[in-house]
């Protein structure tokens, strides 16, 4: 028999532009081999980049509501005896004037050490989750689009190793805040112009919380595709309809239904310029990527503080 010999938590916080996760793993140590198994996930659309995207820094309210989170965090981190963690800030602590001001107050106030990592890096993490290799054929270049509220990762692979990656600064809060002009969009487009000569045709990978709730709102399940056509079409009918309109007939949440037109507005994008035909859509995000980096040993974790 293949024993147990102890269990350890190891928790992930991905600190976004439009929401803060924490997700907590148990990995399980028996004697001929590990497992890892999801304990816990918690989501707070906290939206630091609401401000950012709009006045360049985070604002007093947004500050106490970010402590208070990563508090709640602290408390059930203690509960789950998770041991080791690593907090991960994105687009919009990155651009904030006073984003390391802010790591250290959540870190004189909470004791929880952030890591703003670039976008370059951001996506290389998202790649470590690993889950993107069961839907790859090594034969066929893809084309993987992570979006955020603040930016949109590229990654191209090819027999399942990155072959080119950028991160550009377009996200679902700075196109609703109004950050994104005419001409950066064209930019954007040109760069996937480039991006589409050099390496497609693509099989694209789409993930974020905006692309999974469009998959469960097309009655899919994680890891089906979704056609460029069905795609636009979804994109089409969500415009017409207003914020509350939004709410009532598909039952979202109020931080998905402002969100989630803007999202779908970057992925047709892609698609039209890559000729895209289909999206394959897998449950996957920068928390999973980062607990594969704990488990893995592939970076320094913190130790939670007692």
């Amino acid at each position: 028999m293949n024993k147990l010999r102890r269990v350890e938590s190891i928790a992930a916080i991905d600190i976004g532009s439009n929401a803060i996760r924490l997700l907590i793993n148990n990995v399980e140590d028996f004697e001929e081999s590990k497992a890892l198994k999801k304990n816990a996930y918690i989501r707070v659309p906290v939206r630091l980049g609401e401000d950012v995207f709009s006045f360049g820094i985070i604002s007093e309210d947004k500050i106490k509501r970010f402590v208070e989170t990563m508090r709640a965090f602290v408390h059930l981190m203690h509960v789950f005896n998770v041991r080791l963690y690593r907090a991960c800030a994105t687009s919009a602590m990155r651009e904030a004037e006073n984003g390391l001001e802010v790591a250290d107050r959540i870190y004189r106030e909470t004791g929880l050490q952030i890591d703003v990592i670039s976008g370059g890096e951001e996506a290389e993490i998202v790649f470590q989750a690993g889950f993107l290799d069961e839907f790859m054929d090594p034969d066929k270049h893809y084309l993987h689009v992570d979006v955020g509220g603040g930016s949109t990762e590229i990654i191209v692979y090819f027999n399942h190793q990155k072959q080119t990656a950028f991160s550009y600064p377009i996200g679902t809060l700075r196109i609703l805040a109004g950050a994104v002009s005419e001409e950066a969009d064209d930019k954007f487009k040109k760069r996937l112009k480039k991006v589409a000569e050099e390496y497609g045709p693509f099989e694209v990978i789409a993930s974020g919380g905006n692309i999974n709730k469009t998959l469960k709102l097309l009655g899919k399940k994680d890891g089906d595709s979704v056609s460029y056509g069905s795609l636009k079409d979804f994109h089409k009918e969500l415009s017409s309809l207003s914020f509350e309109e939004r709410l009532e007939k598909y039952k979202m949440n109020s931080y998905r239904a402002d969100v989630i037109v803007p999202a779908l507005y970057i992925f047709l994008t892609v698609g039209k310029v890559c000729k895209v035909k289909n999206y394959i859509i897998p449950k996957v995000g920068l928390v999973d990527g980062i607990i594969r980096q704990l488990y893995g040993g592939h970076v320094e974790p913190k130790v939670l503080e007692v």
